[in-house]
């Protein structure tokens, strides 16, 4: 089957938009990511997956942490200059939390601390244990079809 295809077709599925970030040697950096799943309750473990080809692919496999930040619908310019789709033109608002950089403001912030790994095609899944936690009210900025949407009240 045609790769153009296989993606169109993956992008069916709507997906939320985090942030992936992290301190490496001092450096805090962050990828869009919107490939996140919860995994398991017990322990609590979340899984990412990043392409061969991200500036992050080496870098996570060396810091084994990160911070995971749930994207709010105000917060798609955010989105947008992780995924390079955008110049970035004012301070990232990142804030610490267990020690891994996060983005203030977002519905959710996770610290992740990586346990395993597992290379899968083109990509790297990194399967984590959360060791902290913050939660808040808002609507998610979700990716469909190749597009930015937003959820509609009823």
């Amino acid at each position: 089957m045609d790769t153009r295809l296989f993606r169109d077709t993956m992008g069916k599925f709507a997906t939320g938009i985090t942030i992936v970030s992290t301190d490496y040697k001092g450096e805090m950096m962050g990828m869009t990511v919107n490939a996140f799943m919860s995994v398991s309750l017990d322990p609590k473990l979340i899984a990412i997956s990043i392409d061969e080809n991200a500036r992050m692919y080496n870098k996570l496999q060396e810091t084994k942490q990160f911070g995971l930040s749930i994207l709010r619908e105000e917060q798609k310019e955010l989105s947008m200059i992780f995924a390079k789709q955008m110049e970035k033109d004012r301070d990232i608002p990142f804030v610490i939390q267990d020690g891994v950089p996060v983005i203030d403001g977002s519905i959710a912030t996770l610290s992740c601390q990586v346990m395993d790994t597992a290379k899968a095609g083109d990509h790297m899944i990194f399967i984590a244990e959360v060791t902290d936690i913050n939660s808040n009210e808002g609507d998610p900025i979700l990716f469909y079809g190749g597009n930015y949407r937003n959820i509609k009240p009823e």
